[in-house]
């Protein structure tokens, strides 16, 4: 005899401070989570508000307004009969707390303060919220007025508590709480609950997805459970883009997986799980029956009290719990692969079969009737390509650039930057009286590196210029944005040019090792056919910005930074990810590099990097 659970988690291209537009896509994740049959529904960190707000959590009005949306879910029919999780700010005794709200039928059940807060790396949770820091302990909170005229309640449960049903119980984690070394599932489950959730605003990092994955299937893998985990997807103003990959796993089985990437506004996964399953699995495990043991005995007369697992949430209301346990209905669960997003050239069909998306794509190509047959079209509207030629530019260069473009379609401008170039060049002469010349031509390092900087910034300005008035140029309203080149290893190392391609709107590789790009565009190769790129991966990376001999490239980075890129993703790693200095460095390489280079080569290798930097105005 089974006990079948239907459950849904979502991902959502929340906007911060878009109070309407988040209130609508949450409504619209509950009402695809009821039609598949669900009745407990999981929506991502600070839903709600959306999680990039920044100095705006200490406004008075973020927290009224989130309250306002609360109180329009409440009333809205799409939230009955179905539990819902929602994520909002909340002010407690004066203290602002990331909260989950947990509400049925017009009654808040439970509001969960998140207790440990992400505030390393490009977070900074502690300087908006304060961690609830009372383990298994819970206040009353008194509702403001707004909420009390449709709850008809004057106070709920704040704090650190977990839901239990007639069948099952319920327990919330928050985004970083899943990534502490003591996770709150842990106790929850030597306690009992079957059903953990996790709300996530959590950015997309390489590997992370991958990370997240092995974290909830591990989690139900030594303790047994069902666990969801929900996210934010997109860029909600931040500098951020959180990737979304919604997930449901049991006992280390995934059993729905989100889209990485996804354009689409709101994404639902729902499972319907047998809680029998999760009751077996446990039983078989006997270090979790003696771990319980003891859990229990170290909490009796202490905190287990204090905890009460909510059962006071089983008093008077429609339909109550009970009916919920029992409505709980079969549903085949959804299963989708993640991944990376093949963006245009793979998934255009199911993109544009949504409505929203497809909007937005007549919006911005300006055309209300047009609906895109062709990547190549779509990508032809959307995406400006432009080769900035110099004397020192290489035909070789010149052909990779214009054959990529034509194949993925992108509309595609050749130019040179010559006279542009000689024209700077000329005003510093004629206030001068100086010519600086490059160091085949007798020039200084000094001069060598001016006239090789200048080429750099005139790229920029001339990016910046196209990105303005190129679409006005061919009759087609709007701008564009500017795409950035420099990668994560040339930026630790200081090798660019301020001003350069460093400097744009939206930099997709900045914080990408060139091994790992190498890594990518080999895989772009193989999904997309794009034989382009194979010539682009077997050329040697180089600025071009020295003459060229006999017409062919003269200069490479790896020559110019004194190491190779592989090298250098290393002192990255070394750099960003162990956090070592340059004693310590030198120590980890002397070591492993001991077949290749002396320590003396080791201790060379790390000076021709600072030499660089130095040299890099």
């Amino acid at each position: 005899m089974g006990r079948k659970v239907t459950v849904a988690t979502c991902a959502l291209n929340q906007w911060a401070l878009d109070f309407e537009g988040n209130l609508q896509r949450i409504l619209k994740s509950i009402e695809v989570a009821k039609n598949k049959g669900a009745r407990y529904r999981l929506g991502p960190e600070l839903e709600i508000c959306g999680y990039g707000c920044w100095d705006h959590y200490y406004e008075s009005d973020t927290l009224l307004h989130s309250l306002q949306v609360l109180a329009a879910l409440l009333e809205s029919p799409v939230t009955q009969d179905i539990i819902c999780d929602v994520g909002m700010p909340v002010m407690h005794r004066n203290v602002r707390y990331n909260c989950r709200v947990i509400f049925l039928n017009r009654r808040i059940l439970l509001i969960r303060p998140k207790m440990a807060l992400a505030n390393e790396g490009n977070y900074r949770e502690l300087r908006w919220f304060s961690p609830w820091s009372r383990s298994r302990q819970v206040d009353e909170y008194f509702l403001p007025r707004m909420i009390q005229d449709v709850t008809k309640q004057e106070t709920v449960p704040f704090g650190d508590a977990v839901l239990a049903t007639w069948d099952t119980c319920i327990g919330s984690e928050i985004c970083e709480e899943l990534w502490t070394p003591h996770s709150p599932h842990v106790a929850m489950g030597l306690d009992g609950v079957e059903i953990f959730t996790n709300a996530s605003g959590s950015h997309h990092v390489l590997r992370k997805a991958h990370a997240r994955v092995d974290l909830v299937s591990m989690a139900t893998t030594k303790n047994g459970g069902i666990y969801l985990l929900a996210n934010q997807k997109g860029c909600d103003g931040d500098r951020l883009y959180y990737d979304g990959c919604a997930t449901i796993v049991m006992n280390g089985s995934v059993f729905a997986q989100g889209s990485q990437f996804s354009l689409d506004d709101v994404e639902v996964l729902t499972a319907t799980l047998d809680l029998e399953d999760v009751r077996s699995y446990r039983a078989e495990i006997s270090s979790r029956s003696l771990a319980v043991r003891a859990f229990i005995a170290t909490c009796v007369g202490r905190t287990s009290a204090a905890w009460r697992r909510a059962r006071w949430l089983r008093g008077p209301g429609p339909r109550g719990f009970r009916a919920w346990a029992a409505a709980l209905s079969t549903h085949q669960c959804e299963r989708q692969d993640a991944g990376m997003c093949q963006g245009s050239l793979g998934l255009l069909g199911p993109w544009m079969a949504d409505q929203q998306v497809l909007a937005d794509v007549r919006n911005i190509v300006g055309q209300v009737t047009y609906t895109p047959q062709d990547p190549r079209d779509l990508c032809g509207r959307l995406l400006t390509t432009c080769y900035m030629a110099s004397e020192n530019s290489s035909q070789e260069t010149c052909e990779r650039a214009r054959d990529l473009a034509q194949q993925i379609g992108s509309h595609h401008i050749g130019l040179s930057i010559d006279p542009a170039v000689r024209a700077v060049v000329g005003v510093f002469s004629l206030v001068t009286g100086k010519r600086p010349l490059f160091a085949v031509h007798g020039g200084s390092s000094r001069e060598n590196l001016a006239l090789q900087n200048v080429q750099a910034r005139i790229r920029m300005v001339l990016a910046y210029l196209f990105a303005q008035l190129s679409l006005w140029s061919r009759g087609i309203r709007g701008g564009l944005l500017v795409l950035g080149s420099a990668n994560v290893d040339e930026s630790l190392l200081g090798y660019l040019t301020k001003y350069d391609c460093s400097s744009a709107d939206i930099n997709p590789i900045g914080g990408i090792s060139k091994t790992d790009l190498r890594a990518f565009v080999q895989l772009c190769v193989e999904r997309f056919q794009l034989p382009a790129l194979c010539r682009i991966l077997s050329a040697p990376a180089t600025a071009e910005l020295e003459p060229l001999a006999d017409g062919r490239v003269s200069q490479t980075d790896e020559e110019d930074m004194g190491m190779t890129y592989a090298e250098l993703s290393v002192y990255g790693r070394l750099r960003k990810i162990a956090k070592m200095g340059p004693y310590s460095m030198f120590c980890k390489l002397v070591n492993m590099w001991r077949d290749k280079y002396t320590p003396r080569q080791v201790l060379r290798l790390e000076g021709s990097g600072q030499q660089d930097l130095d040299g890099v105005d």
